[in-house]
């Protein structure tokens, strides 16, 4: 398994996070010619007040959040726009941790009016695309990483959100 995912909220079950993490994880390394089977990932299903208590701890915004993530390594590339640096077998195997908030993400996906799945599959994308070293802070950064994320939603059949 790529996805060690631990659940904190039972909700998170109505949608089965740990097989739409796997997938969403597996597709993502798979569209960026990563071998799944070589990389480890760990997923906390939480709820809002655990993901503020993270957002505070490691971000000092002592709010809630979607999705949050810790790479292991600065993969990033320096150049905006850039695609990052490919993890270093063996060393980088666990690429890093991944925090997503089922109070935060149900929210969203119904203001947006898009089945929470798909919501989800986004963010676990989302926050993979973190661990890779993709960002959105600058703006061809933002530009790569929102391309990415469409194209690997679009191989799995949902919509892209922007």
């Amino acid at each position: 398994m790529l996805t060690d995912t631990i659940i904190e909220d039972s909700r998170w079950q109505t949608v089965d996070l740990a097989t739409l993490a796997e997938t969403a994880a597996r597709k993502t390394l798979t569209q960026l010619d990563l071998d799944p089977t070589v990389f480890e990932i760990a997923i906390l299903a939480c709820d809002d007040t655990r993901i503020a208590e993270l957002n505070t701890e490691f971000r000092d915004k002592p709010t809630p959040t979607n999705v949050l993530s810790w790479p292991s390594d600065e993969r990033a590339s320096d150049i905006d726009g850039a695609r990052p640096e490919k993890p270093v077998l063996p060393m980088d195997a666990e690429l890093g941790d991944i925090a997503i908030s089922y109070d935060t993400c149900a929210r969203e996906a119904q203001s947006a009016n898009k089945p929470l799945t798909d919501h989800t599959t986004h963010l676990i994308i989302h926050g993979v695309l973190h661990l890779l070293g993709y960002d959105h802070i600058r703006d061809l950064d933002a530009t790569l990483m929102e391309q990415t994320e469409v194209l690997i939603l679009g191989t799995l059949g949902v919509d892209t959100p922007y």
